[in-house]
């Protein structure tokens, strides 16, 4: 088969094999969150480490975020090849250590070095989706890549819950192992590309800066979610602002900027990029709090639970699939207008739902957020690949992926208060009802220790703050429409 982008050896590379090869690569990078958090308890059991366990998840997840600006520009500078298959290899010597890891210090340095890797997957593999299809095939196969997301929130807690009860917890690391190095041996043999020089030096005032807004921004998210943590994250906000206008002064002086200020010069490029980040951010609204919904008022099972989100997973696919053959005929700004329009439908429809609709309905909802998101997702990572030239395509991609993560951390913090303030504020209100009560009533495990009387009234409170959290979501997609308003896009021949 041939290579229909630029940079590739069209008669070499073997494109269903790399297709396949990222594919592989996704699914690994996808799975490691949902399947950790699954083996969380376990790990902390073992480590005794209850304070230190949401520092196993931030710290993979800033590392994730810093580098993966940083090995976008690598790619456009060293070839894709060589990038991917320096992530992988860091991806899996942290995945070594992680399973080996003895204490949760260990662990956590093992998760940092874990995450470094990972920050080259997602940007250098769908750049080089980008180099090996035309625009038309390539909204399809992105799409068929982003279903390893859904297949992975789907198996990653069976398959967890497998491994801690077969093997131990540190298998769920170490099975990165082999599959990694499988994933940089078919790399090696399968893809070719022209070699690429580069004079220029990295950017090292601007990564520095640029990872110092990242840290002052993350570490802020997580401040928000605890108790007497909005001062210091403000301080860290204020920090992130500062620390923007450093890093845009580096980028004005720089030979060759990790990230280009010239991209931002481009309308479509910025409207693409806030329309990812906010409706990355409505996915995490879905992803989160469904399955609360389900537990918490139907008093359905975990595993059920997860299973609401299914059809969102399965109709993604399909949305990226018609997202391919809308892009090439249509303005993409009408294509996300069309999308973004589906979305609200959807979250209008759980917004007018009652606290007794019946699970079948909650699967229909489900499939209609997950059509559109499809699309969404797919032609903002298209179109922001399409708006600059071939050797910024591997830079554009990074950031539309760093955006994706941002606005999913931000909302997911944003939620989190949400949420809260309405449950303190429910559970305050009600005589005889406590925090506490509503953690037992989320988990399906533990709802049978309340006593009859007070479910009825802790549904209705659970049912008011997820109904906020759902407002918010719908008000995340008015502005999202407002910024595919903004973006000018020219009619595609």
């Amino acid at each position: 088969m041939i290579v229909e982008g630029l940079n590739m050896h069209s008669q070499r590379t073997n494109v269903p094999v790399m297709t396949v090869t990222v594919f592989i690569a996704t699914f690994m990078a996808a799975i490691e969150g949902t399947i950790v958090s699954t083996a969380m308890p376990t790990i902390v059991g073992s480590l005794h480490g209850v304070r230190l366990m949401n520092w196993v998840i931030a710290v993979y997840l800033l590392t994730s975020a810093i580098a993966t600006p940083v090995y976008g520009k690598l790619a456009d500078m060293r070839g894709r090849k060589p990038v991917l298959l320096v992530g992988l290899g860091i991806f899996v010597v942290g995945s070594l250590f992680s399973g080996l890891s003895q204490s949760m210090i260990m662990l956590i340095i093992a998760r940092a070095i874990q995450g470094v890797g990972a920050g080259a997957i997602m940007p250098v593999t769908y750049t080089i989706i980008a180099d090996m299809y035309s625009l038309a095939k390539r909204a399809q196969v992105l799409g068929l890549n982003s279903s390893a997301w859904g297949i992975a929130a789907v198996v990653a807690p069976l398959l967890g819950g497998l491994i801690v009860d077969q093997l131990s917890w540190h298998w769920v690391f170490i099975i990165n192992v082999p599959i990694g190095l499988i994933t940089m041996g078919l790399t090696a043999v399968f893809l070719y590309e022209k070699p690429r020089t580069s004079s220029s030096s990295l950017d090292i005032r601007g990564i520095w800066w640029l990872a110092l807004v990242l840290v002052c921004v993350l570490g802020a998210c997580e401040l928000l979610q605890i108790s007497h943590g909005t001062w210091y994250a403000l301080v860290l906000l204020v920090g992130a602002g500062l620390s923007v206008w450093r890093f845009i002064a580096a980028e004005h002086v720089a030979a060759d900027p990790v990230i280009s200020l010239q991209l931002f010069r481009s309308r479509t490029f910025i409207s693409q990029n806030i329309i990812a980040a906010l409706i990355s951010g409505v996915v995490m609204g879905h992803e989160v709090y469904i399955p609360m919904w389900m537990q918490g008022i139907l008093g359905m099972s975990a595993t059920f639970g997860g299973f609401a989100v299914t059809p969102s997973s399965i109709l993604w696919v399909v949305g990226s699939f018609v997202a391919g053959k809308m892009l090439p005929r249509m303005r993409v700004t009408r294509v996300l207008g069309i999308a973004l329009v589906d979305v609200l439908v959807g979250i209008a429809a759980v917004l007018c739902l009652s606290i007794h609709t019946v699970y079948p309905i909650f699967l229909g909802v489900s499939a209609v957020l997950g059509f559109g998101f499809g699309i969404i997702i797919t032609s903002t990572t298209v179109e922001s690949q399409n708006v600059v030239g071939p050797d910024q395509i591997g830079m554009a991609t990074s950031f539309n992926t760093l955006s994706r993560t941002l606005g999913q951390t931000l909302m997911i913090s944003i939620y989190g208060i949400i949420f809260n303030g309405r449950i303190s504020a429910g559970v305050a209100g009600h005589r005889g009802l406590d925090t506490n009560m509503m953690n037992k009533l989320v988990n399906s495990q533990t709802v049978h220790e309340l006593s009859a009387e007070v479910i009825p009234p802790l549904r209705g409170v659970l049912f008011s703050a997820l109904h906020t959290v759902y407002l918010t979501c719908a008000v995340v997609v008015v502005l999202a429409l407002a910024a595919n308003l903004l973006g000018h896009q020219r009619r595609r021949a």
